[in-house]
């Protein structure tokens, strides 16, 4: 029995170990595979000094659009004064803070 439970044993172990490698081809494909169009723009990290612009203007749509392409990130939210956020920090996201008229007061990345 405690054959059988140490063979056994033995053989998830290398099932495991063998999951966790990598051939030197598929390293070589990864490694030679066009990287997308984020990354060769910029690493996609917003930069809120790009934003700076919209600080006093009137949230809209376009004016978000415009404010993230500036700053290089991924994807951009208004924020107004009470609305309920997430907690995550997001270094791709940019943040545009509304007072309650709709005019920003504030842009910040996360």
């Amino acid at each position: 029995m405690p054959w059988k439970l140490a063979s056994l044993g033995a053989l998830f172990a290398l099932s495991v170990l063998a999951g966790c490698t990598t051939s030197a081809s598929s390293a070589a494909k990864e490694s030679a595979a066009p990287k997308d169009s984020v990354t060769q723009a910029g690493d996609g990290r917003c930069e809120a000094k790009g934003a700076d612009f919209a600080i006093g203007q009137s949230a809209s749509a376009a004016l978000l659009e415009q404010a993230r392409s500036r700053t290089g990130a991924q994807s951009a939210r208004v924020l107004g004064p009470d609305d309920m956020v997430t907690l995550e920090y997001r270094s791709d996201r940019l943040n545009l803070n509304t007072d309650s008229s709709g005019k920003i007061i504030r842009a910040n990345c996360g």
